[in-house]
């Protein structure tokens, strides 16, 4: 059976190819005239949810332990160069792994640790640096907050991953990435949008990225179910993981920054 998902369409292709090659860790996800999914061979299990369950908390507990570890042992002469480089370092493995389409759990986990340091760092310029006392707290509750409503109104068949949907999110999200990368550019040069600044116009592309964020769990989620349904083997929970880590992060930036926005108003 197939899938208009590109992402789950690149993960059967490469699962194809590994077993064309003879490598372990593939399951057949459809074979044509069967009536049922196959089971995984005795040496291969299929991913499940829980697989994706445990696979998150993991890499959100690297993010956490290294963000920890980056806000109390970087001293603040080393806060900016150290910010500017597990951004470059985070983005460009953000980049290859989605590009892969390959479950490559190192990989996957190296992006947790590179990017619980950004986090740490940037979290620690909001709160000490900045001046936003308690803007931290308030960021992470409202991020898991959004998620968790999310997750039950996915479950309660609210937001359904239609393929319409999916063709306007894929689209959604390459055109804000791509005004970002654009923004970040043309700071690097000394043009100033405004679009990060605070603003009418910083607080409505704020509001835009948490939106789009926030929509983009139900990608992660349809993804997740799909997986288990096509029967991909276990190792790629890994990749729905990190779907789900991108997602909860950019959201989590997003919100302290709007947090920002509305605190120096005060």
């Amino acid at each position: 059976m197939k899938t208009s998902n590109p992402v789950l369409a690149g993960l059967g292709q490469a699962a194809e190819r590994e077993r064309a090659a003879g490598q372990p860790g593939y399951v057949q996800p459809y074979p044509a005239g069967a009536g049922a999914y196959p089971a995984a061979p005795p040496a291969v299990r299929p991913m499940s949810i829980d697989d994706v369950v445990i696979k998150t908390v993991a890499l959100l507990a690297l993010v956490g332990i290294s963000a920890t570890v980056a806000w109390n042992a970087i001293p603040d002469s080393m806060v900016f160069p150290a910010l500017i480089g597990s951004l470059i370092v985070g983005l460009v493995l953000g980049l290859v792994i989605s590009f892969m389409r390959m479950a490559n759990p190192a990989l996957i986990v190296t992006y947790a640790v590179v990017e619980g340091v950004f986090v740490g760092l940037i979290s620690e310029f909001y709160e000490n640096i900045a001046g936003y006392r308690g803007i931290v707290l308030q960021a992470v509750i409202a991020t898991f907050g959004v998620f968790f409503v999310m997750a039950g109104l996915y479950k309660a068949k609210v937001i359904r991953a239609t393929p319409r949907f999916q063709k306007f999110m894929l689209a959604a999200l390459a055109g804000v990435f791509a005004v970002i990368m654009i923004n970040l550019l043309l700071s690097l040069f000394g043009f100033n949008t405004g679009l990060r600044d605070n603003g009418a116009l910083g607080i409505g592309f704020s509001l835009v990225c948490i939106v789009i964020a926030s929509l983009s769990f139900v990608l992660s989620f349809h993804e997740v179910e799909e997986g288990v349904r096509m029967g991909l083997p276990e190792r790629y929970s890994w990749v729905a993981a990190f779907g789900i880590l991108v997602s909860l992060i950019w959201l989590y930036l997003e919100v302290l920054r709007l947090l920002s926005f509305l605190q120096g108003d005060d």
